[in-house]
């Protein structure tokens, strides 16, 4: 549903940003590091526009290989834990059950 949401906010940002740049066909001067160039404010904005999702989508997909990074390590380290604490799945659906139903275990003296 979070996908769905984004998707949403992504197509309306598209469309608000293509208003507004129809609506601004007149050229401007951009100072640039060179000289100066004449462009029409619709492809500078669409091109700022570009440049800022290629940034934000750059970041997105950098913290992603860090996320996932993350998770084979601590995967890494759970099988570690088992390995050393000899913890089995059996022993996992042991707990669980004992979780579930406190009045099945043994009262202690």
């Amino acid at each position: 549903m979070k996908i769905q949401w984004s998707l949403i906010a992504a197509l309306l940002f598209a469309l608000i940003t293509a208003v507004f740049a129809v609506i601004n066909v007149n050229p401007v001067a951009v100072n640039l590091l060179f000289g100066t160039v004449n462009v029409p404010l619709i492809l500078l904005i669409i091109g700022c526009s570009l440049i800022g999702g290629l940034i934000v989508g750059t970041f997105g997909i950098y913290r992603q290989y860090q996320m996932q990074k993350e998770i084979r390590s601590l995967a890494e380290q759970l099988i570690h834990i088992r390995e050393v604490t000899g913890y089995t799945p059996e022993m996992q659906a042991a707990d669980e059950e004992m979780k579930k139903d406190p009045k099945d275990t043994p009262a202690e003296p």
